[in-house]
């Protein structure tokens, strides 16, 4: 219990809730509004898209301490805080342990020739006439596959941009359909950071979050796929894509075989049988680790170092796979960035994120701050639709203010998490609105790392795709509707 007789704390479904009695709420938003200010500072003036790497963590780290400050002015003790940063860090041990998994799936998945095959296939159902809509398809095959709508769009995304042009298919076009399949995956594949990221703050679990996520993005990618068939058979298009030239890079890197995909069904069919998710990711890192070795045994050499397989270099080379960077090179320099992944390693700039997100969120929960916010957020929203309505607001402030994606899932995520509880909703409503309104508008923003990112590799201005760009706008569309006519609103389970 608090130590202070002015705190209290309020117990729903055992998440502590604690209230300061002193604290009024424009001390408790400072903290907020001094952490947007800084990121804003940070991410618009400074560093750009390399914010990420670690100074907009360390602002996290900022904010806590000015909510310390805070918390001190309202006789809230260093030990009271520390103790709510303990609990917040230690609760998402199991989030931390699946995002290590994740990258180490990512790895063997590379190595084995998984994602290559899904590429190599998803890259053959191009066709002239549905142009559009193939190549949201394919950036949906291939962002699910490998969990990044940044590397969809700087390989496969820009090969696709100059085969519409050939076409005579406007560039906004196709970058609109490319950011429509390629965020799709960023938002529904396990592998991606945002996806993982949006169920840890909201209190859920990964799975339990994509299913949900599921009811409002199949909808949402349907229309806009929809919509750009319709699109494509009211243009005229000329010439004939070649992909030949990608296919061939492929199959003489890999060995393509449909008979690889038995290890993502095999995960798939784990997944559905409700194994527990870490279970399930190590099966699927192991089993294409073993079938690495046999089928790409060229690669598995390669990234080990070594002349010749032998048992030795068999075990270093899976295990660099699923511990470090790795990269398998190709004749196509426009597919060698998609064809690396960074292993367990990659994810530690992510769970640093998650780690510095906590420090902020603890401190904010020991000072009162998040109830008093969670308060007035209630008194401002009176019905669910009000409260959905206010995170989308929020996500996009955060996504217009502090420039990045992450911090508009990190900080709404944290601040709107009590509010969903004390309205007896389940977490998975939070994370999933999160990521329909927090990671598919970021690159919608000209400013945004995103928007940044996605224009200047595709060479194609937000301006010209922001239209296009269906399915990233239509998404916090689709969750305030479902919002609005109480369609699957889960609420929370007494225990």
């Amino acid at each position: 219990m608090p130590e202070d007789k002015n705190l209290s704390e309020i117990n729903i479904e055992d998440q502590k809730i604690i209230e300061n009695k002193e604290l009024n709420i424009w001390e408790a938003l400072l903290p907020v509004f001094a952490l947007v200010g800084m990121l804003f500072y940070n991410v618009f003036f400074v560093y750009g898209d390399d914010a990420l790497s670690g100074s907009n963590q360390f602002l996290l780290i900022m904010g806590a301490a000015v909510a310390a400050l805070v918390g001190f002015k309202n006789k809230v003790s260093y030990k009271q805080m520390i103790d709510e940063v303990s609990e917040n860090l230690k609760s998402t041990s199991g989030a931390i342990l699946i995002l290590l998994m994740v990258g180490a799936l990512a790895g063997t998945w590379l190595i084995s020739g998984i994602i290559p095959s899904m590429i190599y296939y998803g890259l053959q159902i191009l066709n002239p006439t549905i142009f559009l809509a193939a190549s949201v398809v394919i950036c949906a095959i291939i962002s699910v596959a490998t969990g990044s709508s940044w590397t969809t769009s700087a390989t496969v995304g820009i090969a696709l941009v100059g085969i519409g042009n050939t076409l005579g298919i406007s560039a906004g076009m196709t970058a609109g359909a490319v950011l429509s399949g390629a965020y799709f995956g960023d938002k529904m594949s396990p592998l991606s950071d945002t996806t993982n990221l949006a169920p840890t703050m909201a209190g859920g679990d990964l799975f339990t979050h994509i299913k949900y996520m599921s009811l409002t993005t199949v909808p949402t990618i349907l229309i806009t796929l929809l919509v750009f068939i319709i699109i494509g058979f009211s243009i005229e298009t000329t010439g004939t894509p070649d992909i030949s030239d990608k296919l061939a890079a492929i199959d003489g890197a890999f060995n393509i075989s449909p008979w690889l995909f038995i290890v993502p069904v095999t995960v798939i069919v784990l997944i559905i049988k409700k194994t527990e998710p870490l279970i399930a990711l190590l099966a699927g890192t192991l089993l294409a680790g073993i079938v690495a070795v046999i089928a790409q045994p060229h690669i598995v050499m390669n990234v080990a170092g070594a002349e010749s397989l032998t048992f030795n270099s068999a075990y270093k080379g899976v295990m660099n796979a699923i511990t470090v960077d790795t990269a398998v090179e190709t004749t196509s320099k426009e597919l060698n960035d998609l064809f690396s992944a960074g292993g367990m390693n990659g994810m530690l700039g992510t769970i640093w994120l998650i780690i510095c997100a906590m420090v902020f969120g603890g401190v904010m929960d020991a000072i009162g701050a998040l109830a008093r916010i969670s308060k007035a957020l209630l008194s401002l929203a009176s019905s669910v639709f009000g409260l959905f309505a206010s995170t989308v607001a929020s996500c996009l402030a955060l996504n217009i203010t502090a420039s990045d994606q992450y911090l508009a899932i990190v900080v709404p995520g944290k601040m709107f998490k009590k509010a969903y509880e004390d309205k007896g909703l389940a977490p998975e409503n939070l994370s999933r609105t999160l990521e329909d309104s927090g990671t598919v508008t970021s690159v919608l923003i000209p400013w945004n790392t995103c928007g940044a990112y996605q224009s200047g590799v595709l060479g194609v201005s937000v301006s010209e795709y922001f239209f296009f760009a269906i399915f990233n706008w239509l998404s916090p569309i689709m969750t305030l509707i479902f919002a609005a006519f109480n369609i699957k609103i889960k609420q929370l389970v007494k225990k």
